[in-house]
């Protein structure tokens, strides 16, 4: 059989009437407090006797303090070594200071003090108030001093004179050590003030930049790309940034992440940019097709306005065909953006003009046309096209050109002008 489940006794109340009754009258607590006579008697901690005697010892030995500075105090006036602070009180009275004078007279000679203690006695209470320096003039003092040297060096138009040499030379060439090892953290606090001045390329080369490190050409670029104009940021990057970068490509076959970075910074002034790396290495007849990928994935990867874009399509299309010029004119044509007619006419008369050219060119070029072709076949007019196609006769590949005229044949606005 299973078990009974165990029955829970219920409590009891009482009756209602009680209940009432003892909720109206207060009840007579049974619970007093005794107190334990053991607990007052307890005496205090060991550490807190202590600490009471440490503060009672202290305060007797302030009290001695005092009363053996009231007897001195006493014992110094009784031998007039405080007739000068009397002379000011009774200097009022004109009776007064004639008594002064023969109050000199009637000391002993054991109280007259010699001149080296009151030379002393001097310096730890001087009577003129102009004496004690106070720490805001000595901080005054020394900000003067600074601007002094700053304005020594530094003239009102911005540019460092010339009778300073010696002093910023050695300024610079300090900034010159520093850059040739710097790998990371702040710059010195001269090379940020270099962007600021009229004279800034003289100042900058008594830094030695052919020795800096790539950490070091990187903070340059980021400070000389927000800092400087368009204009003096293209001289920068022309002159300085771009020798570099062409030597590090050389060297190493690939390009540092700090130069690769300063590039992708020097982008922030896109008109700087074109004008002062771009152009020149479009118009070197030296420029690699290694030089000419690298430099150009930065244009791929970052976002360029339409206008910088455009204006520098139409100048390397004006320029004398170069590798570096197809690759460069590739990259800007795949970023597909809405050109204006005259820079389509400019890259058509660019291909054009290899009508009556007997070399056989590269496959950049034909790379660069075929791109050309794919992206603006409608918008060119039935005369290009036409024109483009007679191209083809002349300079053919054998994989390229067939690929060319499918575009080519393709294109919506010749069966709309023929229809």
């Amino acid at each position: 059989m299973g078990k009974f489940a165990k029955v829970k006794k219920l409590k009891r109340h009482d009756p209602l009437c009680k209940q009432i009754i003892d909720d109206k009258f207060p009840k007579i607590s049974t619970r007093f407090k005794v107190k334990n006579h053991q607990e007052e008697s307890e005496t205090v901690d060991h550490k807190l006797t202590q600490k009471i005697l440490k503060e009672a010892r202290k305060q007797l030995e302030d009290i001695e303090e005092e009363v053996e500075l009231g007897s001195i105090c006493n014992k110094l006036q009784k031998s007039h070594l405080f007739v000068g602070l009397s002379q000011k009180k009774e200097s009022a009275d004109s009776a007064d200071n004639n008594n002064t004078t023969f109050a000199g007279e009637e000391l002993d000679e054991e109280n007259i003090i010699s001149e080296e203690d009151q030379k002393a006695f001097d310096n730890f209470f001087p009577q003129d108030p102009s004496k004690k320096a106070a720490l805001v003039d000595i901080i005054k003092e020394k900000l003067t001093e600074k601007q002094t040297e700053i304005h020594t060096i530094f003239s009102d138009a911005g540019s460092i004179r010339v009778e300073n040499n010696e002093i910023t030379s050695g300024i610079y060439k300090k900034v010159a050590v520093v850059m040739s090892k710097y790998s990371s953290g702040k710059l010195a606090k001269p090379f940020k003030v270099i962007p600021k001045l009229s004279n800034w390329e003289e100042i900058l080369y008594l830094t030695e930049p052919d020795k800096w490190t790539a950490a070091a050409m990187y903070q340059a670029t980021r400070i000389f790309s927000s800092n400087l104009k368009p204009d003096m940021a293209q001289r920068f990057y022309n002159l300085i940034l771009l020798p570099r970068l062409r030597d590090d490509i050389a060297q190493c076959k690939i390009l540092n992440d700090y130069l690769y970075m300063a590039l992708r910074k020097a982008l922030f002034k896109p008109a700087a940019f074109f004008k002062g790396i771009i152009i020149p290495l479009c118009e070197s007849e030296n420029c690699t097709s290694r030089e000419a990928t690298i430099i150009s994935s930065v244009l791929a990867k970052c976002s360029i306005p339409i206008l910088h874009s455009s204006a520098a399509l139409f100048m390397i299309a004006k320029l004398s065909y170069s590798i570096g010029c197809s690759i460069f004119m590739r990259v800007l044509i795949e970023k597909k953006y809405a050109l204006p007619y005259p820079v389509l006419d400019a890259v058509v008369e660019h291909f054009l003009k290899f009508m009556n050219d007997d070399r056989q060119l590269p496959v950049n070029w034909h790379q660069c046309l075929l791109t050309f072709v794919q992206i603006y076949k409608n918008d060119l007019s039935v005369k290009q096209q036409q024109e483009l196609q007679r191209l083809l006769t002349v300079q053919s590949h054998h994989h390229v050109t067939p690929v060319i005229w499918n575009e080519l044949n393709s294109s919506t606005t010749k069966s709309t002008i023929t229809a």
